[in-house]
């Protein structure tokens, strides 16, 4: 808060306020200051009380605070008074502090200097809040941490305290009984005295921070004449070290002095540094020449030349990089001394890194994979080539989060809006799908997964890899479609050797017709007329009718051709559609059927006929597979029940031929089979149905004879509302 009134830090109060405090206003009774009688003015003691404080800061400025402490307990005569300031780290007043601390108590209170109270709950917020003095009367009552503080404190009459302007803390005096109260002149001198206080304690930060310049400058004259005095042995020793290659030279192309780690480089030795043979114009390449005459230019006016970039030759007439600054000796205008860095294993790695970096987009381009930097905190976002490609946007154009949102395909466009919440909200790797919609309106399948980092300035960064998957979107959906071409077909072959079954499903009813249909018309041309039982007959006429419609509606079904379709559907209900289908067959084979389906069986979510089609080809196959056993009942159980991990469960159970441990791993593969008549696709097709509705097919042999055939389903996956719960 400055003087002005304007906030610069109001933090919410009321999701600090503990249960039971009282409402700030019923503490408050600022307004009764002026309304009390008034002492009047003393002048006279306070300006003792200034000079006492002027005094202070002269001949002990560190106890500044204290003395004023004192002085207001002084003047108002009251019980306790002290200072409160805002702090970050309990020492420094800071205006974004989240602490009040006090550092000096007069009177009662005295043993509590050193305590504090919280900024965003507390009295002391509450003045730098509304910027202004406030009195309070028993604020224990709304703030309790302040109960173990005793005495209490019957009135405390708060002022806010500024330091360059902006309020950092309070000054207060505390009545601890009603002995007398605060008033208007009480709030006038407390005012005055807050003005010098806050002069003075800028004056007292100003000489500390100058004690501290001229405490780091002394240290820093200090330092350099350290410097100063081992500067010759060091530069001797770095000659010496060979560290770097060092060189003395004129401005004639003459080197007159070299170190061995700068002979080493260019492959020349001492006795070529002393035949005088070794110029540094001779050793620079004509392309570099140019560099070197800038260099001199600027010997010549500054007395120095910066460090650059050049090569040198070296002896065998290869060349070495290397990178050279230098200067002129003091009072010399033509001999200087360089130091000369070789670059050979820096330029190494700069082609290694631009080779890696070439691999690394070529790999991008045929993986069809792009990346990217997003700094969350500024927006910066950073693309790779690639996926400039990939969105079909110039390289180089800024990357903004609209212009991704130009091209993200408006059905995903909130998704995209709620990865960015989510990222902007913690730091989680995550991974999403989305399309984009190019110009000419063609669709792209994006496949994105994000790394949550730190940058340098311990800002969330993401770094994100984007795939391309527009082709294997539409090989997976080529797969599917001949996935179910293939279904449809073996649904058919399947039907096909049902021919006699269905026949006599459709025969029976039809029988019954032509019967009742007979009997009817005896009926009507008896004399008189039997019209009751006419009646009769032809409602048997019409359920027999309904019998085949119902037969002839189930076959349409499974001869259906369609994508897949989940729904709610009845598992129960569809297993004895099928096995009625399949009924006349069984029994012509002589097999016994009987069912043990769960009456409490939730509804699942899945393509009706595909899992029809599954259960079909699980009853043919146990069917098969007790074909050849004479020497026991051929009895097959389908049952139903609840699974674990809210699924439900259907297995067909036979007492056939079983499976081998061998041919355990075989069975799901397409075209095995152990049928000399067989295809073997019934089993391939029954998983990969079973494996799209996120399901399992398995087989286990039974303890005794034969096999049992199951495949479970979730009862509830997302995204499907819940039938009980549905509004028609």
């Amino acid at each position: 808060m400055s003087r002005s009134g304007k906030s610069r830090n109001a933090p919410s109060l009321q999701t600090s306020i503990p249960a039971g405090a009282v409402p700030l206003e019923s503490i408050l009774c600022t307004e009764e200051l002026h309304r009390r009688p008034s002492r009047p003015p003393d002048y006279e003691k306070e300006n003792r009380a200034l000079v006492k404080l002027v005094s202070a800061l002269a001949d002990s400025p560190s106890t500044i605070l204290q003395t004023l402490a004192e002085t207001i307990l002084d003047i108002t005569q009251c019980d306790s008074a002290g200072l409160s300031l805002l702090t970050t780290d309990g020492k420094t007043p800071d205006v974004c502090g989240k602490r009040f601390y006090w550092p000096a108590i007069a009177g009662t209170w005295n043993p509590h200097v050193g305590g504090g109270t919280p900024r965003n709950f507390g009295p002391c917020g509450d003045v730098l809040d509304q910027n202004r003095t406030l009195l309070f009367r028993h604020f224990e009552r709304r703030y309790p941490y302040l109960l173990p503080v005793i005495p209490a404190a019957e009135e405390c009459l708060l002022v806010p305290f500024y330091v360059a302007g902006e309020a950092v803390g309070t000054v207060w005096a505390i009545m601890h009984s009603d002995r007398r109260k605060f008033d208007a002149e009480d709030d006038r001198v407390m005012a005055s005295l807050e003005k010098f206080a806050s002069s003075a304690y800028q004056a007292l930060i100003h000489i500390e921070d100058l004690e501290f310049q001229v405490s780091e400058r002394e240290k820093a004259e200090a330092e350099v004449r350290e410097l100063a005095r081992g500067l010759e042995a060091k530069i001797r020793r770095l000659v010496e070290a060979n560290v770097v290659g060092i060189v003395m030279w004129n401005l004639e192309g003459a080197i007159t002095g070299a170190n061995e780690a700068f002979l080493r480089m260019v492959q020349y030795d001492n006795e070529d540094l002393a035949s005088g043979r070794l110029r540094w114009t001779d050793l620079t390449p004509a392309e570099w020449r140019g560099h070197d005459e800038r260099a001199v230019a600027d010997l010549k006016a500054t007395g120095i030349f910066q460090p650059f970039e050049k090569e040198y030759f070296r002896k065998d007439g290869s060349r070495v990089p290397v990178l050279l600054g230098g200067a002129l000796f003091e009072g010399s205008a033509k001999e200087g001394v360089a130091f000369v860095l070789d670059l050979s294993q820096q330029k190494r790695a700069e082609r290694a890194l631009r080779r890696s970096e070439a691999f690394l987009a070529e790999g991008q381009h045929l993986s069809q994979i792009g990346s990217f930097s997003w700094r969350v905190a500024t927006g910066e976002i950073t693309w790779s080539e690639q996926l400039y490609r990939i969105y079909e946007l110039d390289i180089g154009v800024p990357v903004t989060l609209e212009l991704i949102r130009t091209r993200v395909h408006p059905e995903d466009v909130t998704l995209l809006e709620k990865m960015i919440e989510e990222a902007r909200d913690g730091s989680t790797d995550f991974e999403w799908q989305y399309r984009l919609m190019m110009p000419d309106h063609s669709i792209k399948y994006m496949h994105a997964v994000a790394h949550a980092t730190r940058d340098q300035d311990c800002q969330p960064e993401y770094i994100v890899a984007v795939q391309d998957v527009t082709a294997r979107r539409l090989t997976e959906e080529a797969r599917d479609k001949a996935r179910s071409e293939l279904a449809h077909v073996a649904r058919v072959m399947s039907l096909g050797t049902l021919t006699a079954s269905i026949a006599h499903e459709v025969n029976q009813p039809l029988s019954g017709i032509i019967t009742n249909a007979g009997t009817c018309l005896r009926m009507l041309s008896d004399d008189p007329p039997n019209i009751d039982g006419a009646r009769e007959t032809a409602r048997r006429t019409i359920r027999d009718g309904n019998r085949a419609s119902d037969v002839v509606t189930r076959l349409r079904t499974l001869y259906s051709k369609k994508d897949l379709s989940p729904e709610w559907m009845d598992l129960n209900e569809a297993a004895r559609e099928v096995t009625s289908l399949s009924l006349s067959e069984l029994r012509q084979n002589r097999v016994i059927l009987r069912h043990e389906l769960a009456e409490d069986l939730p509804p699942v979510v899945g393509d009706r006929i595909q899992l029809q089609q599954v259960i079909l080809n699980l009853l043919r196959n146990a069917s098969e597979a007790m074909s050849r056993v004479n020497d026991r009942p051929r009895a097959l159980l389908i049952r139903t029940e609840r699974d674990e991990g809210d699924q439900v469960r259907l297995s067909v159970k036979d007492t056939g031929v079983g499976f081998t441990a061998q041919a355990a791993d075989k069975l799901f593969e397409a075209f095995y089979t152990t049928k000399n008549d067989g295809m073997g696709i019934g089993l391939s097709i029954s998983r990969s149905i079973i494996d799209a509705h996120h399901g399992r097919l398995w087989a286990t042999p039974n303890d005794g004879p034969g096999a049992t055939f199951s495949f479970a389903i979730r009862c509830r996956p997302e995204g499907l509302e819940d039938p009980k719960t549905r509004v028609s």
